[in-house]
């Protein structure tokens, strides 16, 4: 689900958005001056949020992105293995298994800790230890 959509003048460095349907966050933004009878030129580089290539594009500032729906939940670790970790959200005490691709936030995970977990358009990461 989208939260809202906004024009590419508007995306400044660390707001999120969606690129080719991938959940980015904008890392460098450089818009140029519009012409004598042209449009205003957005040079945007993103990040996917899940891990990935960077992308960088220049689009009329008049383009229009979409702005994904994040939520930055807490949760409670109930074990871990295999680069997975089982998870138990702490307001609706669904349990939920998640892969953590950060070896090194991994090994700081210790069950029956707290940590914190991204939903970001269905898809889920764990981003910290709390």
């Amino acid at each position: 689900m989208v939260l809202k959509i906004i024009n590419a003048t508007e995306a400044k460095a660390g707001a999120n958005i969606i690129l080719d349907g991938v959940s980015c966050v904008v890392k460098k933004m450089d818009v140029s001056k519009t012409g004598k009878h042209g449009h205003a030129k957005c040079r945007v580089e993103a990040v996917p949020l899940l891990g990935g290539n960077k992308k960088v594009l220049v689009v009329p500032g008049h383009e229009r992105f979409e702005v994904p729906l994040v939520e930055k939940r807490k949760a409670q670790v109930l074990s871990k293995g295999d680069g997975k970790v089982s998870v138990m959200d702490l307001e609706s005490f669904e349990t939920l298994e998640i892969n953590c691709s950060d070896d090194d936030l991994f090994g700081e995970l210790e069950e029956s800790g707290n940590c914190e977990y991204w939903d970001i358009e269905g898809a889920k990461m764990i981003k910290r230890k709390l």
